[in-house]
């Protein structure tokens, strides 16, 4: 099978790692699917790919297929969110935030403004997962539409894989328009096989849209690293991403309303009914919809904790109090071109530019202006030659850096890490302050979130720069959020939601992550961390089996780090 199709068969979740392998259900919501042993997953992409090679791998779409052009609509008075949000702002040129640590209290505040919009919902997702919180956000938005809230819904295409019902389905809903961000030719219900049939087109097929963003209204948003999903807000029973969202309000909201139209209005985004075809009418569509998100298979979710790890009470309190509870300041938003789907980077008179308004160059900018240190979170972390010498400058000005990344055994992406690994020995050598999240003390710990007998994986991606700029966005620090996905992030200027997000990093650190040091000769690595039972030391990748590191070093060799 060829080795690119490969990694993101191994980079998909597990439902849609079962999806490839398994029939979709043909009138039931399909669930994710028991997982299979790796060696018979990948044999089966691997006959999928072959007979899709013996039967195309040249599709491509035609022409025009992009939707009408519409904007966003601005924030007024005359809605009960925009009048919240007015009467809450204490100046014009000021924003105001919130940050939510908590999955619960996150997905909360985006079903709320969805249940009180009255005029708009413009909403961009990498990923919805098909579970119980996927199907259930899905229909809260559906429900919007039908109050006559006109609702635009943009997803990217590569996980919609098996989904052309569910989604047709709801762009069956007058007022609601859904549209894929660079839709494979194929809609093959397998991902093998999309990808397959695009392997003469591989280099725009693998170049995805990883924003995330909601706004209603026009006046208040969600912006951050969470997709929609079980896993994404502490409703899952077998994995839990640590992570963070920030609500939204005040004067950036009309510029992220600029970035989602840059998008909406794209050539490379297309209506679903377009490119997913249909034998059924529209009332069909919408009663197909109905029953494939209605109880018991779509319960509602779990009510949001009483206080998050910062202390703050669900917003919606302070929406049905009418004032909203922010920390007010001055913020940028930037969001990567939607022209990276062809390979378009800025140039004049063909020669190449630096995109200053791409979010890596934003954070990267920030990195080489601080003067006093920099903490960042990344749940996949490959700095590359550039980003190194970004560290080692830093370090010479003697800026402290302290990175937080996954553990083998956290991390939901092996390939990532057996790249990662290449650079950790670099960095620690250079000074920098190196920790890994521990799957087992993310499960002992009390405050990090729900977790029980769940795992817990790092998703959140932050900075904080000099203790008073914070970033919050869908970027990772590797290659793929680099050039090849889109993303999007918040510039905040603001101390104190620097020091809190600086308080969440350091109780991650503390009850949930093993801190790396260089043996004493200084040509190995040991994982240390303070434990209840007391002092924990490794020599070797922790809580991780023998086959599975012994996997990946047989795969190190062959992993296209440009790829991942």
């Amino acid at each position: 099978m060829p080795q690119t199709a490969w990694l993101w068969y191994n980079k998909a979740s597990p439902s849609h790692r079962a999806a490839m392998n398994a029939p979709a259900a043909e009138s039931a919501p399909r669930l994710p699917g028991a997982r299979q042993p790796p060696s018979s997953r990948l044999m089966v992409a691997i006959v999928l790919t072959l007979v899709a090679l013996l039967t195309g791998g040249c599709a491509s779409l035609p022409d025009h297929l992009a939707g009408p052009p519409s904007r966003a609509i601005e924030a007024s008075v005359e809605t009960t969110l925009g009048r919240i949000a007015k009467l809450s702002q204490p100046d014009p040129d000021l924003s105001g935030f919130r940050l939510m640590p908590g999955g619960d209290s996150a997905l909360s505040a985006r079903l709320e403004l969805a249940r009180r919009a009255t005029r708009s919902l413009d909403v961009q997702y990498y990923h919805i997962e098909n579970d119980a919180t996927g199907r259930y956000f899905l229909r809260t938005l559906r429900d919007a539409a039908q109050r006559g809230v006109r609702v635009r819904l943009l997803l990217d295409d590569l996980y919609t894989a098996g989904e052309d019902a569910l989604l047709l389905g709801l762009a069956a809903t007058p007022n609601l328009e859904l549209r894929l961000f660079n839709p494979f030719p194929v809609r093959h219900e397998r991902l093998a096989w999309r990808f397959a049939a695009s392997l003469l087109n591989f280099d725009r097929v693998h170049r995805r849209m990883h924003n995330k963003l909601f706004i209603a209204d026009g006046a208040m948003a969600v912006a951050g690293g969470r997709n929609i999903g079980g896993r994404y807000f502490t409703q899952s029973s077998g994995e839990n991403f640590i992570d963070l969202d920030t609500f939204v309000a005040g004067a950036l909201l009309p510029r992220l309303g600029q970035l989602f139209d840059q998008y909406w209005n794209s050539p490379y985004v297309v209506p679903i009914e377009r490119v997913a075809q249909t034998r059924l009418a529209r009332d069909a569509l919408q009663r197909q919809f109905e029953e494939m998100t209605a109880a018991p298979g779509t319960p509602e979710p779990r009510r949001p904790a009483p206080n998050d790890l910062l202390g703050y009470g669900p917003i919606v309190e302070d929406l049905d109090a009418g004032q909203l509870r922010l920390t007010w300041s001055t913020a940028e938003a930037y969001a990567d071109s939607p022209e990276r789907v062809v390979g378009k980077t800025a140039s004049y008179g063909g020669v190449p530019l630096l995109d200053v308004d791409s979010v890596r160059y934003n954070v990267v900018e920030s990195m080489r202006r601080s003067r006093q240190d920099v903490t960042m979170t990344s749940p996949y972390l490959i700095p590359g030659e550039a980003g190194l010498e970004v560290m080692r400058q830093a370090r010479q000005r003697g800026v402290a850096i302290s990175l937080v990344t996954n553990s083998l055994a956290a991390t939901d992406e092996p390939l990532v890490h057996t790249a990662y690994r290449r650079y950790r020995l670099e960095m620690l050598r250079m000074g920098v302050e190196l920790h890994e999240i521990s799957s087992y003390r993310t499960r002992r710990s009390v405050r990090l979130g729900i977790f029980g007998s769940a795992m817990g994986r790092l998703h959140a991606k932050t900075a904080v720069i000099d203790r008073r700029t914070l970033f919050v966005g869908s970027m990772n620090f590797d290659p793929r959020s680099d050039s090849i996905n889109t993303e999007i992030g918040l510039f905040i200027h603001s101390p104190e939601l620097a020091q809190q997000a600086l308080k969440l990093v350091e109780l991650l650190k503390q009850q949930g992550a093993w801190r790396l040091q260089l043996t004493e000769d200084g040509s190995g690595l040991e994982w240390q961390s303070n434990d209840p039972d007391g002092m924990l030391l490794r020599q070797q990748e922790p809580d991780s089996g023998f086959w599975e590191r012994l996997l990946l070093e047989l795969l190190a060799p062959l992993t296209p780090e440009s790829l991942l």
